[in-house]
């Protein structure tokens, strides 16, 4: 019988070392001018696309009222865009616009360039065997 608890533990201790990797792999990547929080949306778009603003506020754990400002702002710089839903002109959806979309690829590009650092000593079957753990974490956990 599996000690339920250690395993809550290992999942715990598990969470933590993606959240210090995604910083190892993620630093020095934000452009100057956007904030962290910004930054946060901006990748959040770029994998979720198009999606509202009451998604983006539920997963990144932001206020309606400030993920509309800070969406406004990224509107402003040119980094994301609303536009209306056809069948539904008081639904608005947000999209990375073209700027947008072009520094999401270069920072993702990057980003990716320091994973493949990490993983350059697995052989093959670690690689595939990283791959179906990071598949079966992302349906049976993290969905």
């Amino acid at each position: 019988m599996m000690d339920r608890e250690a395993f809550f533990h290992q999942l715990v201790a598990f969470t933590a070392a993606v959240h210090e990797v995604t910083h190892t792999f993620t630093k020095d990547i934000k452009p100057d001018d956007i904030t962290p929080l910004q930054y946060g949306i901006l990748e959040y778009l770029a994998v979720s696309q198009p999606v509202t603003l009451s998604q983006i506020s539920d997963c990144k754990h932001i206020s309606m009222p400030n993920t509309s400002r800070e969406i406004r702002k990224l509107c402003e710089k040119n980094l994301c865009e609303k536009f209306d839903v056809a069948d539904d002109r008081r639904k608005q959806m947000i999209r990375l616009s073209k700027e947008g979309q072009a520094m999401m690829d270069a920072a993702f590009e990057r980003i990716g360039g320091r994973f493949l650092t990490r993983i350059q000593g697995a052989s093959e079957e670690e690689l595939k065997d990283i791959q179906q753990a990071m598949h079966v974490l992302h349906t049976q956990v993290f969905y």
